[in-house]
């Protein structure tokens, strides 16, 4: 076991190293679920393709594509965010507040494909406006203001 000495970090204690393994191996998961996302999107797209020369049905084909291809952004938010981990040593608000935004606009988009309340889409608006105000106010009341504020 290493002991921290005055002025220096300690990198070699046996936390350090397992958070470093695992998030090696969790990056390695994301990056398989982005290739996945990737695979089947370009699958839905292929299908879209047929079934749209075959029977003109446009509607259900660019509902899928879309879903999928949102899904797989929101999936490169995650890896940006453990990698932002990794390299830092600590996750920004903002990085978090990005990826949720990135979901919940997934859904909502989804939610143009489906019968849904008017109450359901109300909170959901709520949701994003909220997250939208959180990540300003992370932004501008960041230690490091002046390389978050290009991110506005």
């Amino acid at each position: 076991m290493q002991f921290c000495l005055p002025g220096r970090e300690m990198t070699g204690n046996l936390f350090d190293q397992s958070i470093r393994i695992l998030l090696c191996l969790l990056m390695f998961a994301i990056i398989g679920g982005i290739a996945t996302g990737v695979a089947i999107t370009f699958l839905e797209v292929y299908r879209f393709m047929i079934s749209a020369f075959a029977r003109k049905e446009v509607h259900h084909g660019m509902e899928s594509i879309l879903i999928s291809s949102l899904g797989v952004l929101a999936m490169v938010e995650v890896f940006r965010t453990a990698m932002a981990y990794f390299i830092e040593g600590r996750v920004k608000v903002t990085y978090i507040i990005d990826t949720v935004l990135v979901a919940v606009l997934t859904e909502t988009l989804a939610f143009w494909y489906r019968d849904v309340e008017a109450a359901r889409i109300i909170l959901m608006i709520a949701l994003v406006f909220s997250l939208m105000v959180v990540r300003i106010l992370a932004i501008r009341f960041s230690p490091n203001k002046k390389a978050l504020c290009d991110g506005l």
